[in-house]
């Protein structure tokens, strides 16, 4: 359900009981979580796990949270554990927020225009390396996502967070140098690049030995010859 604010999510309270009461609310169907922040005291909640999901699937940032049917208060999600096989949600962690204060969150970073680089249609392999940014923004700033253009990218280019904007009224915290992503040659091509090198290098090698064999036997040859002319 949305709001003025954000997305609705109605959920339930719980007892704390440990981690075996946590799996018998998750055989049941729902979710564990845990909302604390804004100066209140941590409450903990359980919700529908097909409820949740699709409210995490179609909101944004902020979240109007009700609990046992009170007041929908703002909040943001801070953490979800998952579990790592079936990318189940096990447990959820979400932060009260004032909408006129600024607040840390992370972002994920999408690179559009892939398909369109130069630097790819010539066979170059674009590698992200980064793939969240963390940023500081009121909670109804705070983007789904940051994006940025790679369609003219060229083979050995180096893209650094310093190249990426963010939207109005999104800082983005981490350092300007951090490496964003690369376009790296061909496999096959460096592979073939490493192989002239080590030629070239066997070439050089071997050139050196015959100069030193030549060189022995010239001197070889001297000697000789003053030897004789000396006997003489």
């Amino acid at each position: 359900m949305a709001t003025a604010q954000g997305t609705a999510l109605a959920v339930e309270l719980r007892e704390v009981a440990g981690s075996r009461a946590a799996r018998r609310l998750r055989r049941t169907g729902n979710v564990p979580g845990i909302l604390y922040g804004g100066g209140e005291e941590p409450v903990a909640f359980q919700v529908d796990s097909r409820l949740l999901r699709h409210t995490l699937a179609h909101a944004h940032a902020v979240i109007e949270l009700s609990v046992d049917g009170a007041a929908g208060t703002p909040v943001v999600v801070k953490e979800i554990i998952r579990h790592p096989v079936s990318g189940e949600t096990l447990h959820i962690d979400m932060l009260r927020v004032r909408l006129d204060q600024s607040i840390s969150a992370t972002v994920i970073l999408d690179l559009v225009g892939a398909d369109e680089a130069p630097g790819v249609k010539e066979g170059g392999v674009l590698e992200q390396v980064t793939r969240e940014l963390n940023i500081e923004a009121l909670p109804g700033d705070i983007p789904d996502v940051i994006q940025y253009d790679v369609s003219g990218v060229q083979i050995g280019d180096t893209i650094t967070l310093e190249a990426v904007s963010a939207p109005s009224g999104v800082t983005l915290t981490d350092d300007p140098e951090t490496v964003v992503a690369t376009v790296t040659p061909p496999k096959l091509q460096l592979e073939a690049e490493e192989e002239i090198e080590e030629e070239t290098e066997l070439v050089a090698e071997g050139e050196t030995g015959e100069e030193a064999e030549g060189e022995a036997e010239e001197s070889a040859g001297g000697d000789g010859g003053e030897g004789a002319a000396e006997g003489e």
